[in-house]
């Protein structure tokens, strides 16, 4: 701040405003009169370089204050908010109301949206709470771990996540579509619920079925409907219980964490078996344990964060051990399977621009209903060539070749099933001819007697 006996006079000012225009005149008048010998691309580098040196400076500064740094809150923040409490007036239109049983007074915060005009030493203050508006511009990242996990060093590291994917683009079934929209928005709705019924504000969701079915594209387009950063935990990475505590509390709220393939991505012993009674066990041999996993699932730590998303994937749903697939950890179970009529249908839309009606529509539609081929492979396909009918020709013959394997495979099915039944007729029939035997031989011995 300047005092008032370090600020210039008022006469002083015009006279430097009227030399500085005197300047830019002459100068623009110098380049209009010798213009001719100065290139075309250099002139206008010049003329934009005074331009920016000499425009009047905006009256109005914003100051941008984050709700948390990291994985702590922001001090400023909430001394604004508990600020901005008393501003309220009879102009304001919206504010938020709320009490907890340990509170003795109402607190009363400003809604999404609303504007407090504020006054400070003669300077007009606009406070506004724009979350909303932020989210929508604001680039989604990608976490993955990195560093060394033989020195303890594994972190975070972070990209831009660019993934095109959308519930538009998805090649899924429409109900099933409607459903996982459904459930994210009452989830992402619901702060006040989780509170009042003392549970974290977290949501878990199991994506199963075979490889190529969608389950990375659906993460990709729930992250860019919900404007969640995305954290990729590869478990393979992990040593120690410590370890994946020390990576689940940095990561941010508004998030959501996924952890791929769970049924192959590694080993997760009971902690029993990892704390035996063995003798010359170290600390750094322990392993990440399932007890481990399932504690920051839904343990006292998973409460350590607001508006989380937790995502597992797998191709065996059948390999994953029950105490991963009970509810309150993996609240929604998402079958992905493979392509359909209408699933192929939006991929036609989306990789070859064809809506509606195509005469090789119906043939690929039959095919499609009785083969099994994942909305991968058929997308693969379709993008082969840019004219619609050359790939789309490609996927019928694609169709037809796996149709006619799958029934090679199901009538070998069927001559191997027909062979291991003759094979146990056969022993059963001679287990049958033994014990008739015997029973003969103990008729024939009681006889004796």
């Amino acid at each position: 701040m300047f005092s008032s006996k370090e600020l210039p006079s008022p006469s002083s000012l015009l006279a430097a405003y009227a030399s500085m225009a005197g300047s830019i005149m002459m100068a623009q008048s110098m380049a209009n009169q010798f213009g001719h010998l100065i290139p075309r691309q250099i002139r206008d580098y010049l003329l934009s370089t005074l331009r920016y040196f000499f425009k009047p400076p905006s009256p109005i500064l914003t100051l941008v204050i984050e709700e948390s740094t990291g994985i702590s809150r922001n001090q400023v923040y909430d001394a604004s908010e508990t600020y901005l409490s008393t501003k309220v007036s009879p102009t304001t239109k919206r504010l938020k109301i709320s009490k907890t049983p340990k509170e003795k007074n109402l607190t009363i915060k400003l809604e999404k949206g609303e504007k407090v005009v504020d006054q400070y030493e003669g300077i007009e203050l606009l406070w506004r709470l724009a979350r909303e508006a932020k989210e929508k511009v604001r680039v989604l990242k990608m976490h993955t771990l990195q560093g060394s996990r033989a020195y303890g060093e594994i972190k975070w590291d972070s990209v831009n996540l660019e993934h095109p994917a959308t519930f538009e683009t998805l090649a899924m079934e429409p109900d099933l579509k409607n459903t996982v929209i459904e459930d994210l928005n009452r989830f992402v709705r619901r702060k006040e619920y989780y509170k009042r019924v003392g549970r974290a504000w977290k949501r878990g969701y199991l994506l199963y079925g075979p490889p190529g079915t969608g389950k990375s594209s659906l993460v990709a387009a729930m992250a860019n409907y919900l404007r969640f950063d995305v954290y990729d935990l590869q478990l393979a990475n992990i040593m120690r219980d410590s370890d994946l505590r020390k990576l689940l509390l940095a990561t941010g709220n508004r998030s959501i964490l996924v952890i791929e393939d769970i049924d192959c991505s590694v080993d997760l012993p009971d902690r029993r078996q990892v704390h035996g009674d063995g003798e010359g066990r170290k600390q750094h041999d322990v392993q990440l344990t399932l007890s481990g996993l399932l504690n920051f699932i839904d343990g006292l730590w998973s409460s350590c964060g607001d508006e989380r998303i937790i995502i597992f994937t797998t191709n065996h749903k059948d390999r994953l051990d029950p105490a991963l697939l009970r509810p309150g950890r993996m609240d929604m179970h998402i079958h992905m399977s493979y392509c359909t009529p209408h699933g192929f249908r939006v991929l036609a839309s989306n990789y070859l621009g064809v809506n509606g009606y195509h005469r090789l529509f119906g043939e690929i539609e039959d095919l499609i209903e009785n083969t099994e081929v994942t909305p991968a492979q058929v997308a693969e396909e379709l993008m082969t060539s840019e004219d619609s009918d050359a790939a789309l020709e490609g996927l019928v013959k694609l169709l037809k070749r796996k149709k006619l394997e799958g029934d090679e495979l199901f009538d070998e099915g069927l001559h191997k099933g027909e062979i291991q039944k003759a094979k146990k007729q056969k022993v059963e029939n001679k287990c049958r001819g033994s014990v008739r035997i015997k029973n003969r031989r103990k008729t024939i011995k009681r006889r004796s007697y």
